[in-house]
């Protein structure tokens, strides 16, 4: 097979790292196009939006009377979620309970932005503690798998779990901080798969595990985009795509406010996050995920394709941390840096090679973004 041209977007900064962009005949990419013809037309953010998110927000209300809460909101430390909650508490006047899963990579800098957002805004935190030896167990088994979603242990447990205690607990509202101003633009899916495939994670840990996963939680597309919504009543309600959400403005007001501390990249407030992001999926993979933060910026007006390409001329972090972060990884799975590098150079695989629900996802993603019930452009 010939290898392909590189080739880089003329609008944002997508490039041929995504085997499956396509150009037109202007040299736009296909992310660009999805921007604009499906998601610009039909997202609002002025009073008719705020109509629309007021009505949201009186069924919330009504939803949670008479009880200690009356929503949830997932919060991991990051941005979104940390201005979310913010959002929800001062500015729609909701009572939501600060829900978090330590999943065992918090950084201290996400620890101290979640308890202080919670101390100053009179808020209770609810965190539910992976068990580390079977997450250690999981991880370990994607490491040896050999593909570039090596971060849906993580992922897939935060989810399984908030909609698990969303269901005993009989809470009517999940609110997350995914948003269209971020996040218009998605990560290829041969750069991360969907994190909410149970059948390849449990097939990937069957081949490569070495224990029984009796408390990792797991859910399934199935349960949670049409189980839990349609039969539970379990509603997941995105607030900030119904009012102008800007970045460096929300980073602004949390550290004026709440002394909040900012990170290097988006989703570096995990540990593994930010060496997989930052290192692994860039060095083994040639993925780099600014690319996709960056494309999501410069379509909203929030940067220039011209600041990406410069951030772009360096890497995501610099040598010294990424030696540092290898090596607290190793250590935190108990292995040693050689192990950790052996991973590095074994061959690749995708996601194909497993197991997984890939069909119903290749059948239910285009369906639900048509009926507006799915976040972002093509994936």
């Amino acid at each position: 097979m010939t290898e392909r041209a590189y080739r880089i977007c003329v609008s944002c900064v997508m490039d041929t790292s995504d085997s499956a962009i396509v150009f037109d005949e202007h040299g736009v990419c296909d992310h660009c196009r999805t921007f604009e013809t499906r998601i610009r037309p039909g997202w609002h953010t002025d009073a008719r939006a705020r109509a629309e998110l007021d009505g949201i927000v009186a069924r919330i209300e009504a939803a949670g009377k008479g009880r200690d809460f009356d929503c949830i909101i997932g919060v991991s430390g990051g941005i979104d979620s940390s201005y979310l909650t913010w959002l929800a508490k001062t500015e729609l006047g909701l009572r939501p309970l600060v829900f978090h899963v330590d999943a065992g990579w918090n950084s201290q800098e996400a620890v101290n932005n979640i308890e202080r957002l919670i101390e100053h805004l009179g808020l209770d935190l609810y965190t539910h503690v992976i068990d580390w030896e079977e997450m250690r167990d999981l991880q370990l088994a994607f490491f040896k798998s050999g593909v570039s979603h090596i971060d849906t242990p993580q992922d897939h447990a935060f989810f399984a779990t908030m909609y698990k205690f969303a269901e005993e607990h009989g809470v009517r509202h999940i609110l997350t901080g995914a948003n269209y101003s971020t996040e218009c633009v998605r990560n290829p899916l041969e750069w991360m798969y969907y994190q909410s495939d149970a059948i390849q994670l449990r097939d990937i840990h069957k081949r490569f595990g070495t224990r029984a996963l009796v408390k990792f939680p797991t859910t399934s597309i199935l349960r949670h985009k049409v189980y839990l919504p349609y039969v539970k009543g379990i509603r997941v309600e995105r607030p900030l795509n119904y009012m102008p959400y800007h970045k460096e403005e929300a980073i602004r007001l949390l550290t004026e406010k709440f002394g909040w501390q900012p990170y290097p990249q988006k989703h570096f407030e995990s540990r593994f996050t930010r060496f997989y992001e930052g290192y692994w999926l860039p060095t083994r993979f040639g993925y780099d995920t600014r690319r996709v933060q960056f494309s999501s910026l410069i379509l909203t007006g929030q940067m220039t394709r011209e600041e990406a390409l410069k951030k772009l001329e360096s890497p995501a972090y610099d040598p010294e941390t990424i030696a540092h972060d290898k090596e607290f990884v190793a250590t935190k799975l108990g292995i040693s840096v050689e192990e950790i590098e052996s991973f590095h150079s074994m061959p690749k695989k995708t996601y194909r090679d497993y197991r997984s629900q890939s069909s119903i996802y290749a059948i239910g993603a285009p369906l639900m973004r048509l009926l507006g019930l799915e976040l972002g452009g093509k994936r």
